[in-house]
């Protein structure tokens, strides 16, 4: 949309990266907070601000003039997410009061507990049984009450688990393959015929960009997308069979009692942990409400996602 700033807060990560990239080709202006900014000069065609996610006047400053706040930066490595991701939405909700614009937030199903399963709409409770959806609920409960204070727009999608060509710190790529080399096996977490919901993010970017240019959303404006349904496990490990013209790729068990054992030693192993639910139970969100607004949903064929994204990943290639 011509004329619109946006600022982009991970704009080197998956979803971040894909919606900065969606909205500069349609003619939005956007700026991407960096660290280390000059260093990223000319990438993408984004304008890159020096600047922390963690200082609040860093935050507002490059917000100056925005029409949008993406807010999809996180701790990486889960590391410190306790400490970190409440300050750092509190600098977006700070720099959206300042500057009237409206902060998207790539949402998860992780703010859903088991009383919400197996098939929880917007505005099913959030009961999460986990430290990280506890946090997520949290960055939602303070997003509602700025909006309904009058404070501070938001917008936010949840969607499944995410996969895509630049996205590396997901289930796709550090579960079912890895980055920079074709698979032997699959390594499938969930337990046998139980469903799985998966998000191409490039879908979930073009489904927030038309939710922002739409023009008539709610000041606390929420939206599930239903994304590609797995209902057996199978359909995601036969895609990538498809593709890779591998029809008798082996699928092997994730092995989850690696991941239990490791938890003390293992920030990561222990956020994997607690997620294992989701892999034990199927939950499944319906579009029904983004369908209304925008008429469809923006659905790559599977196995042209699957396709894109082993080859940004560098798993596709016949060593």
């Amino acid at each position: 949309m011509e004329g619109r700033t946006a600022l982009v807060l991970g704009a080197t990560g998956g979803i971040g990266g894909e919606l900065a990239r969606r909205l500069q080709r349609t003619g939005w202006t956007v700026r991407a907070l960096h660290r280390e900014a000059d260093a990223m000069a000319g990438v993408d065609g984004l304008d890159w601000r020096r600047g922390d996610a963690l200082v609040a006047e860093d935050v507002t400053a490059a917000a100056q003039g925005a029409d949008l706040i993406v807010h999809a930066v996180n701790p990486p490595g889960y590391k410190d997410w306790d400490k970190l991701v409440l300050p750092m939405l509190d600098n977006s909700i700070a720099a959206a009061r300042s500057t009237g614009a409206r902060i998207v937030l790539p949402g998860t199903v992780y703010n859903y507990g088991p009383d919400a399963l197996p098939t929880p709409d917007e505005t099913s409770p959030q009961n999460p049984v986990t430290r990280k959806g506890r946090i997520r609920a949290a960055m939602e409960r303070r997003l509602y009450k700025e909006a309904e204070a009058g404070r501070a727009r938001s917008l936010i999608v949840r969607a499944g688990d995410f996969f895509g060509p630049r996205a590396a710190n997901n289930w796709f790529s550090q579960g079912l393959v890895k980055p920079g080399r074709r698979p032997t096996s699959i390594s499938y977490p969930g337990k046998p015929d139980i469903g799985h919901q998966w998000a191409y993010l490039p879908d979930v970017a073009e489904t927030m960009m038309r939710l922002v240019e739409c023009g008539s959303l709610d000041d606390f404006a929420t939206f599930h997308m239903a994304g590609h349904w797995d209902a057996d496990g199978t359909m995601m490990v036969d895609a990538i069979r498809r593709v890779l013209k591998a029809p008798t790729l082996p699928v092997r068990r994730f092995p989850w009692l690696v991941v239990c054992l490791g938890q003390p030693f293992y920030p990561l192993f222990r956020e994997l942990a607690e997620m294992k639910y989701l892999w034990d139970t199927p939950l499944r969100m319906g579009n029904e409400r983004l369908v209304a607004v925008l008429g469809g949903e923006p659905h790559t064929p599977l196995d042209t996602a699957v396709a894109t994204t082993l080859h940004g990943l560098q798993a596709d290639s016949k060593a």
